[in-house]
């Protein structure tokens, strides 16, 4: 990608590349000069410090050889006893006092006898051993030889005094010199050896042993040489505040470091000797090192360069020879962040120092660059403020290069037509009405254009219809425009149809008179100056034209324009018709929706198209409010839509119901009424009663007796029909008494002599199960609940507690139970509670059949409002038990108007329409109930909604008077 910078831009960059190239060049080579002179200054540090280090270890060692090899010749190595070793300690005291590193020395015999003396140097380490006040040394013995066993502790004073002495069985049994090292080796050799350092066992600290056989070969004289000096020694040597010396053995074991308390290993094991490996010493950079040591660098020793956790080290590694012993090696790390920091700091001041000179230098020449492109810059602002979409300013640039100046004239020009052209857009966009956005359409295209008149005209079909028009004054005169066919188009008009672009040209007087232009014309006489806009949708279908007219022609940049914004408009024509058509379709899908529902069932009438004109009233009336609960109550269109649409679609769910539910005028109507079965069987009781009558008399029973007989019976068969019936009609109460007749009469019987599973359904045969079959003849009772009479209810009619609709009624067992004797004990009207549950389930479907729609978003409250006219505000009613604080006013308002114009419905076959009073009267106890909103129902009666839903829809024998008053709160 191509990077376009300003003029100053431009020049600052070339100078600060510059600046930045010279700088970073005299910054690199400082920088590695320094880095190989501290590198070079860390090798011989490093070196120094291997030879100081050894130098230190030979200036210890060599007193200790002078001294055993002195012992050595001493008469202290024949003795064998503990007196005569005694008498040698003085010899020992000497050279412990002489050779200032010297911590013990000692004796170990062929016979397993063992002479130590160690000099106590602190009041430490008198009260580590428990040693009496005074004590100078602590004088150990071990007599194995002469039948003696004692090992014994003593201590001594400067004058080499006792002052105390313990005995000690365990130090007998720990310890015998002949299994040492130091006394195996030294018997090995005439000379003196050098063991490896290691931890003493006598003292606990860590140091190195020189040994060396007595002249008479009997015994081996040792001495321990500490090497904590060795470790203030390496501290000394640091290079680095972070650098890391230790001195390791050959095997790698750890003998002197800057922290003394680490060599010692944490060891329940007293008597070992083992001292701390370099791998497990907790320095990092120096782990594994022993193993990368390779033969031909143990000699000349190494350098390396390692990282370890993101940070580098520079590693040394430097052999140290001891004297009849294997090399001890020092190892260097240092961090290179430190060891190099010096070479850092002069980096960093010289990228400061170029820095600095940039700083400096830069100001001067954008200030030098900014004022020879300061038009330049200014019309980049402009050119983003264009991107910004802010045309508030006009672009007044001047500038001395012509070729800017130009640049800066175009730029505002464009910046006008943008501007002209957005804000078209915007108003169109905005615009939702289609017949205001015609007009909207027409108003703004002239302004562009410059037209003093113009009209919008649509194609209905072979016709373009006038659909707005502005005469010279600017008011609205599209009434005189005639309807054209396509023939009767002017020639200019069908040109830019043929075309499919903006058309220039003139219309005769003739023409303009065909057209009906007259009220828009200022000289008639004289023709008309016009430009054609066709518009075209997507697909390139005609949908209209605009007809502009001017005073003068039009120049190529605005007719340019009006082409360009004719797209747009055309597409706004297209959308917005489109989307009034949609809504055309949607509105008289729902109301066909709900004049089926009131067709489909003479009970229901015309109550789902009253019911949605009841409610827009009472929205209307709150909106109107100007005090009280609802004084901040108002719907914008889209609120008002979503009103509308619940409001006809409340009910949808009923289509669900089935009509012999709904129109259940009797207790045993479903498809048709039942009480004609049970008619068919009292007649057929009647007659068994005249068959036995003529029976009894053929067998001799006097004919009076036997017709007074048949009488008394057939009146009881009439009578208890009779009751039969009126149960059915559900018209009264069915007190116990009556349901105890009522099962008393179902108990007669009567006899079948016909296979009742003939003829039936599949399903019906399902639901008779094991009384399929029965032995003809059989006895049936006269009213029965029988198994067929009962419908399963599948699982999906379930409502499970909690369910995502929120739905809280009380699911009947059965989905119906048509049961004779079931359905004529109901006492109160004609449904029973599977039937009544069916009803009510209306509102379950609604709700679920318009969740369930892909509503746009200003639609999204129809299912509540629509779900909710059923509710209570005291929380008892249904689908959901919802309070009034859980329903919104457009739903309250809609159980006002639903439960109004079913209580004044004068098109219900089963009831009269209340007057406008009982209604009223019925509704104030529901207010008082608070089954409905006591503040909605107020204003219902306040604001004369009531009376005018009486006006337009009740008649005139329901309206009478109404004293609201009383009604109010």
């Amino acid at each position: 990608m191509k990077f376009r910078l300003p003029l100053h831009v431009h020049l600052s960059l070339l100078f600060a590349v510059a600046l930045l190239l010279i700088g970073g060049l005299i910054t690199a080579v400082g920088y590695y000069m320094s880095h190989d002179m501290l590198k070079s200054s860390a090798e011989e540090l490093t070196s120094r410090a291997g030879r100081e280090i050894a130098g230190e270890i030979r200036s210890i060692i060599r007193p200790a050889n002078m001294a055993t090899d002195m012992l050595a010749q001493h008469r202290v190595t024949d003795a064998d006893t503990f007196s005569k070793r005694v008498a040698g300690l003085r010899a020992m005291q000497i050279a412990l006092r002489d050779d200032g590193g010297l911590t013990s020395i000692y004796i170990g015999y062929e016979t397993g006898d063992y002479f130590f003396l160690y000099e106590l140097r602190d009041d430490e380490e008198r009260v580590r051993y428990g040693a009496p006040v005074g004590s100078r040394y602590q004088l150990r013995s071990i007599e194995r030889s002469l039948g003696r066993q004692e090992a014994r502790y003593l201590y001594l004073d400067e004058d080499l005094q006792v002052l105390s002495s313990e005995t000690h069985p365990e130090y007998l049994a720990a310890f015998d010199p002949r299994h040492r090292g130091w006394y195996q080796f030294a018997q090995q050799t005439d000379t003196t050896v050098t063991l490896s350092p290691y931890l003493f066992f006598s003292t606990g600290e860590v140091g190195l042993t020189i040994a060396r056989r007595a002249a008479n070969d009997h015994a081996v004289i040792g001495a321990d040489i500490p090497l904590s000096s060795l470790s203030t020694a390496l501290k000394k040597q640091k290079v680095t505040p972070s650098s890391q010396l230790v001195l390791v053995t050959s095997e790698g074991s750890v003998v002197a470091y800057e922290d003394i308390k680490r060599l010692i290993p944490a060891s329940d094991d007293t008597s070992s000797t083992m001292l701390k490996h370099l791998d497990t010493f907790g320095i990092k950079p120096l782990q594994g090192m022993m193993d990368l040591i390779k033969p031909e660098e143990s000699a000349m020793g190494m350098e390396r360069s390692i990282s370890v956790d993101d940070e580098k080290w520079r590693i040394s590694v430097q052999p140290i020879r001891l004297p009849g012993a294997h090399p001890l090696y020092l190892m260097v790390a240092i961090p290179e962040s430190e060891l190099f920091a010096t070479a850092l700091n002069i980096r960093s001041a010289s990228i400061g120092l170029s820095l600095l000179l940039l700083v400096i230098a830069i100001p001067l020449i954008w200030l030098i660059s900014r004022l020879m492109s300061r038009s330049i810059r200014a019309l980049a602002h402009e050119t983003e403020a264009i991107r910004r979409f802010e045309f508030a300013e006009p672009i007044g640039i001047k500038s001395a290069i012509s070729e800017v100046d130009a640049l800066a004239k175009a730029m505002d020009g464009m910046k006008t037509t943008i501007s002209k052209f957005t804000d078209v857009t915007q108003t169109v966009a905005a615009e939702k009405n289609f017949d205001k956005l015609l007009a909207k359409l027409l108003k703004e295209t002239m302004s562009i254009s410059g037209a003093r008149s113009g009209a919008l005209y649509l194609l209905d079909e072979e016709h373009m219809v006038a659909c707005t028009a502005f005469g010279t004054n600017g008011l609205p005169q599209h009434e005189s425009l005639r309807e054209l066919t396509m023939s009767e188009l002017p020639a200019v008009v069908r040109t830019a149809f043929d075309r499919g672009c903006t058309e220039r040209g003139r219309l005769t007087p003739g023409e303009m008179r065909l057209m009906g232009l007259a009220p828009l014309a200022w000289n008639e006489d004289d023709g008309a100056r016009v430009v054609v806009v066709p518009l075209f949708n997507r697909q390139r279908v005609l949908l209209g034209f605009m007809l502009l007219m001017q005073d003068e022609q039009i120049d190529d940049a605005q007719l340019a324009f009006v082409s360009a914004l004719s797209a747009s408009a055309s597409s706004s024509v297209e959308t917005r018709g489109l989307i009034r058509d949609q809504k055309r379709l949607f509105e008289a899908f729902i109301a066909l929706i709900a004049g089926a529902i009131d067709a489909k069932s003479p009970y229901t009438g015309g109550h789902c198209g009253r019911v949605p004109e009841l409610t827009k009233m009472l929205v209307k009336a709150a909106c109107e409010q100007t005090s009280g609960p609802y004084a901040d109550f108002s719907l914008d269109e889209d609120e008002w839509e979503a009103v509308h649409v619940a409001a006809w679609l409340h009910d949808c769910g009923k289509v669900t119901t089935p009509e012999y539910v709904v129109d259940k005028a009797t207790k045993l109507e479903t498809i048709y009424d039942r009480i004609h079965e049970v008619r068919m069987r009292f007649e057929v009781l009647k007659r068994d009663a005249e068959i036995k009558c003529l029976k009894n008399m053929a067998a001799g029973m006097e004919y009076n007796i036997a017709q007074a007989k048949l009488k008394e019976e057939l009146q009881q068969l009439d009578d208890e029909f009779d009751f039969v019936a009126s149960c059915n009609e559900g018209g009264e109460f069915m007190a116990p008494d009556k349901i105890e007749r009522l099962k008393k009469i179902a108990s007669r019987t009567w006899l079948r002599t016909l296979d009742d599973s003939l003829g039936i359904s599949q399903d019906e045969r399902r639901r008779k199960g094991v009384e399929l079959r029965k032995r003809l003849p059989a006895q049936e009772m006269l009213l029965s609940d029988k198994a067929e009479h009962l419908f399963k209810r599948d699982p999906q009619h379930w409502m499970a507690p909690g369910n995502r609709w929120g739905f809280a009624m009380d699911v009947p067992e059965h989905l119906y139970n048509r049961g004779e004797l079931h359905n004529l004990s109901v006492a109160r009207g004609t449904l029973s509670a599977e039937e009544r549950y069916k009803i009510n389930e209306h509102m379950v479907q609604t709700i679920m059949m318009l969740s369930h729609l892909p509503f746009p978003r200003h639609l999204q409250q129809v299912p509540e409002i629509a779900g909710g006219h059923h509710e209570r505000m005291d929380g008892t009613g249904y689908p959901r038990r919802l309070k009034q604080e859980d329903m919104s006013p457009m739903a309250r308002m809609m159980a006002i108007a639903d439960i109004f114009e079913a209580l004044t419905a004068v098109d219900r076959p089963y009831k009269k329409g209340k007057s406008l009073s009982e209604a009223i009267r019925i509704m104030s106890f529901m207010k008082k109930d608070r089954h409905i909103d006591p503040e909605l129902f107020d204003l219902f009666l306040s604001s004369g909604v009531y009376m005018d839903y009486a006006r337009r829809f009740l008649s005139r024998d329901q309206i009478d008077e109404v004293d609201i008053k009383a009604y109010l709160a």
